[in-house]
């Protein structure tokens, strides 16, 4: 009775023993299906790595653009001046055409008739003459004949020989006095040496009355204005005023 009852308590041992391994052995099984690292204990989809932790992108912020601020325009390099623009037929003026500085001129502005052999009772006061697209003239033709010389009115530098659409053949003079420019326009050509940065006496020949630019062939003058600039390195720009009572005096 004795020897029964210690076999089968054996039995008995032997059968937890079976169910709890085969217990445990379940449990591996469920979590191995399931893709749970024993050592995390965190649910891993299965067929997925572990997730890991992205490292944050470096952030870059944006410019402030401030409202209303405009671009800048590109700078024109040091020391380079713009060529003028086709003036047509007198240098640019901003302000717009006057003949209110003249009279400050008269009196004390000595100048000879830019074209040899006409007379200061031959000239016309065409200063404020309408011309096209709404333009005033401002400045005063002199019929001459073709290839009659034109001369400085006055001493100054030669500061620009130019080809315009409308004025043709040019020339603009600075005064001496780097106040005023002479203009010179519908030129057949230039005497010989003549130059940018020739300084010019009055009266010396600088060039011929032609009919270049718009003037119309045959229609020989000289177009000639006068204006007055605040810088000279600007000379295209300029007050015009009116040649004809500084010619007649």
């Amino acid at each position: 009775m004795t020897l029964q009852a210690s076999g089968r308590a054996r039995l008995r041992v032997v059968l937890l023993v079976v169910v709890v391994f085969a217990g445990l052995s379940i449990l591996l099984w469920a979590r191995w299906r399931n893709g749970v690292p024993p050592e995390t204990g965190k649910v891993n989809p299965i067929g997925q790595a572990s997730p890991t932790t992205p490292t944050p992108a470096a952030t870059v912020s944006a410019p402030t653009v401030e409202s209303g601020t405009p671009t800048p325009l590109p700078i024109a390099s040091p020391g380079q001046t713009p060529g003028p623009v086709d003036p047509g037929l007198t240098p640019a003026n901003p302000a717009g055409s006057t003949g209110d500085l003249t009279g400050s001129f008269v009196g004390r502005l000595k100048l000879i008739i830019p074209v040899v052999g006409v007379r200061p009772d031959q000239l016309l006061d065409t200063f404020t003459a309408a011309r096209s697209e709404g333009r005033s003239h401002d400045a005063i033709d002199i019929p001459a004949a073709a290839g009659t010389q034109v001369v400085a009115v006055a001493d100054g530098e030669i500061v620009k020989l130019f080809q315009s659409e409308r004025g043709g053949t040019t020339v603009y003079q600075l005064s001496s006095d780097k106040q005023l420019i002479f203009y010179y326009a519908h030129l057949q050509g230039y005497a010989s040496g003549l130059a940018p940065g020739k300084f010019v006496r009055q009266g010396e020949v600088i060039a011929y009355v032609g009919d270049t630019g718009n003037a119309g062939t045959g229609n020989f003058h000289l177009h000639f204005s006068i204006s007055v600039v605040a810088d000279p390195k600007r000379y295209w720009e300029g007050t015009n005023i009116n040649p004809y009572p500084l010619l007649r005096k």
